[in-house]
């Protein structure tokens, strides 16, 4: 699964270290939390020409699909099959237009750009998860949309995690605030290292309780996508535990002996297979991420100012991308946002209450102060922010199910609008058109894989950047040129 292009002048090509020895870095290696040996592999890179200052990038996932023609690219003069019941209204930014309902964003344009020409071939939530949260339009030989497994492409952040420096203590790509699994049990493929190997995992931050066949931003916005609204429970956002993951031993650490113990033996075996010094530090910076109440704030919304709290939103959207501002600002370089468990945006049916009422509400709010909170704390400029699901939706309105009271629209990679701010974004600007049904694009059509290279940019990597598997044969990761006149 290699790239064939010559990689002799590859960045990312650091002194070996052996699978065995990597492996028996364990979790401290997947948290990233630093070594003499990893400090050695930093210093590389930071000689040959990474960025003296961090980016970040901070990708909004909204599972299920959002439609197009009802947010960022409404087609007022469609025929009333196509253009669905929204209204649009004027922006900050003369001639861009959004829909009605989210006010909050249209008075921030001058913040944000749009790519409306966004396309991929598949219409199934597991491949249009896999293109988009991996940046791959086509799926791996052999690959199962109902599992994931060791031969799917890495996800974007799993990439962008392993070839980013951590700071911090902190693990280089974080998500939350739950894996995406829908209600069924299934696992959505994508998010994972695949390839690259588990220790290539994000880390996933569980921190949200939800009634599992609820939708939406619980506690205030859960909804059904069939019956409507459902009755209002007092769930919260936990700070989540900062145990490491699961990979670490044969079993999950239960506590902060078990944790040194296991320390210890990682400390035995480096130094039988590899000669590491000052050993204590790698404990210190280990331990440091479980007990050092800062580190803990970080991952913690359960102090914040109340009214802080009112401008996000007291509930999981709000909560999330809170979250992801904090873990930005202590140092996480890129961190995804799933807005909405279960494919929330999934609209088959009741699409147009469930946008109005318990979808775009909570976004509207949530990304409106992130985008202020980001600017306020000077993190704006060197913080990208993308907001995109795994594909549109169709072009005509149709009736669903007999069971939906009223339409929605259908699964549709045909063409989708991506929403991007901060990190050098040109705001006020719109790069690409959909055909006037929204249903393809008219101009300059892009696909994941220049979304995916416009993320990895604004990290800093370089078009050579490629990563080693452990037989040292190079993937690059870019597979198309990042969106142009965006930056």
């Amino acid at each position: 699964m290699s790239q064939s292009r010559p990689v002799s002048s590859s960045p990312f090509t650091h002194p070996l270290v052996s699978r065995r020895c990597a492996l028996q870095a364990g979790a401290v290696g997947i948290l990233g939390l630093g070594g003499n040996h990893l400090e050695a592999l930093r210093a590389a890179d930071s000689a040959q020409g990474l960025p003296a200052k961090a980016r970040s990038v901070i990708y909004i996932f909204l599972s299920g699909g959002l439609a197009q023609q009802d947010s960022f690219d409404l087609k007022p003069e469609a025929p009333r099959g196509i253009r669905g019941d929204f209204n649009p209204i004027d922006t900050k930014t003369p001639g861009i237009q959004i829909c009605e309902h989210l006010p909050m964003l249209a008075e921030r344009s001058d913040l944000w750009a749009l790519c409306r020409s966004l396309t991929h071939p598949h219409n199934n939530h597991s491949e249009g998860h896999t293109a988009m949260l991996t940046g791959k339009s086509l799926m791996p030989v052999g690959y199962n949309g109902s599992l994931p497994q060791p031969i799917d492409w890495p996800s974007i952040l799993s990439v962008g995690g392993a070839l980013t420096t951590p700071r911090n203590n902190l693990p280089p790509a974080v998500v939350l605030p739950e894996k995406i699994v829908h209600n069924t049990g299934r696992t959505l493929p994508g998010q994972f290292g695949g390839i690259m190997g588990r220790r290539r995992d994000p880390w996933f931050l569980e921190s949200s309780r939800f009634e599992p066949k609820s939708y939406g931003a619980y506690p205030d916005y859960n909804f059904d996508h069939v019956a409507g609204p459902i009755a209002r429970k007092q769930e919260v956002f936990e700070a989540p535990s900062l145990n490491l993951p699961q990979d670490f031993s044969t079993g999950r650490l239960n506590n902060r002996l078990d944790l040194l113990k296991g320390i210890d033996q990682q400390r035995a075996d480096l130094e039988r297979y590899a000669q590491v010094e000052q050993f204590d530090r790698f404990r210190q910076r280990a331990v440091s991420l479980l007990t050092d109440a800062r580190v803990k704030r970080s991952f913690d919304v359960s102090d914040v100012d109340p009214k802080v709290l009112d401008r996000y939103g007291r509930n999981s959207f709000g909560w999330s991308l809170l979250m992801s501002r904090r873990l930005v600002e202590a140092g996480v370089n890129l961190v995804q946002v799933n807005l909405g468990n279960n494919e929330s945006w999934d609209t088959h049916g009741n699409a147009f209450p469930n946008l109005k009422n318990y979808l775009f509400p909570p976004m509207d709010r949530s990304v409106s102060a992130l985008l202020d909170d980001l600017r306020d704390h000077g993190l704006l400029d060197s913080t990208l922010v993308v907001m995109a699901g795994e594909f549109g939706r169709t072009p005509h309105v149709s009736g669903g199910s007999h069971a939906y009271k009223s339409p929605g629209r259908d699964h549709w990679g045909g063409v989708q609008t991506v929403w991007f701010a901060g990190g050098g974004i040109r705001g006020g600007t719109v790069v690409g058109s959909s055909d006037k049904y929204a249903g393809y694009p008219a101009t300059d059509a892009q696909k994941p894989e220049n979304m995916a290279a416009t993320i990895y940019q604004s990290l800093g990597l370089p078009e050579t950047a490629a990563w080693h598997d452990d037989l040292n044969r190079p993937h690059h990761i870019y597979d198309g040129d990042p969106i142009p006149g965006l930056i």
